[in-house]
């Protein structure tokens, strides 16, 4: 399982809260031609938790992923990913 540009990690991390967050998201294909969105989430440093969601076509597997990607950012989550690189362009 590679990441791929579908692949989706996301923090939420607030100190004051103890709050150390993740939250993955990643399309999976299945053996019978569908597409499985997988979700992965809990404390930073553990497991966490999976759920597994599985679809007839790509289109509704995409849509559900960016459906929930919107939502967790909306709670607050972010790309470790794109902040690191924003930081790295400011020095």
């Amino acid at each position: 399982m590679g990441i791929t540009s579908d692949d989706i990690h996301l923090h939420r991390i607030d100190p004051a809260l103890n709050m150390r967050r993740f939250y993955s998201l990643t399309l999976q294909p299945t053996l019978f031609g569908g597409l499985s969105v997988i979700r992965n989430w809990g404390r930073i440093g553990t497991n966490g938790q999976a759920m597994i969601e599985t679809f007839d076509g790509p289109d509704e597997a995409h849509r559900a992923l960016r459906r929930l990607e919107t939502m967790k950012k909306r709670r607050g989550y972010w790309d470790p990913s794109a902040a690191r690189t924003r930081s790295s362009c400011t020095r």
